[in-house]
């Protein structure tokens, strides 16, 4: 069920959050796909934990919309979105991301301000050790999302910011399919974002993150194809 390698047991003292991590990385590398119905006992039986933990944990994948709840079948990994629903998801995403990027030019704080620069400013290195660039590719989408996450928190409102978290769930599950070639030009939107935003221009970090997303959705729809 968890993949051929064998699972090394987790430790009991942070043991919700161990199996809430460790599913949440099957479901994002693909390993429980997109659709599939998820077996509680085997995955209990492959981490060497009571079922009790993994109900916790697919709860949470539940809220964070990684999962789906059915009656009479359980779990399921939530699936892909279709090419309309992306396009969907981007332009939510622009509306709300816009905005968050305009008041975090605003409200943010000075630690804010440095801490969304610095996001921008780090790189992912590849990885020799990695050929198929799956490790690397893991990396530099949690980068993508933590700076996203942090010029919501900086936008300081927690709807708002609990919005675009809900967004990005969706994201993540199609995170194989990202134009990976591309990360270069990624890094240099988020740095035109986080430049405005740090020297406190709402108008010019609005529009930078509006392009940034409009850009980046232009990228993933050949994946549709």
């Amino acid at each position: 069920m968890v993949n051929q390698q064998p699972v090394r047991p987790l430790r009991r003292s942070t043991l919700g959050e161990d199996v809430y991590e460790t599913l949440k990385v099957l479901v994002l590398e693909h390993t429980l796909t997109p659709g599939d119905r998820i077996n509680i006992d085997a995955l209990a039986r492959d981490l060497a934990v009571s079922p009790t933990p993994i109900r916790e944990a697919l709860a949470r994948l539940e809220a964070d919309g990684l999962v789906r709840k059915r009656p009479l079948v359980g779990y399921t990994v939530s699936p892909l979105l279709t090419r309309a629903e992306f396009t969907h998801m981007f332009e939510m995403r622009s509306l709300l991301e816009a905005a968050a990027a305009r008041y975090a030019a605003e409200r943010a704080s000075d630690t804010l301000r440095a801490a969304i620069s610095a996001e921008a400013a780090t790189t992912v290195d590849t990885d020799d050790g990695d050929p198929e660039g799956w490790h690397w590719h893991a990396a530099f989408t949690t980068l993508d999302a933590r700076f996203h996450e942090l010029v919501a928190t900086a936008a300081g409102n927690p709807l708002l910011a609990d919005g675009i978290a809900r967004l990005h769930a969706h994201l993540h599950l199609h995170r194989r399919y990202f134009p990976y070639a591309e990360t270069g030009t990624t890094g240099a939107e988020h740095q035109r974002i986080a430049d405005a935003i740090r020297v406190g221009a709402p108008a010019a970090a609005e529009a930078a993150m509006r392009d940034h997303l409009d850009r980046a959705r232009d990228r993933h729809l050949p994946a549709f194809e």
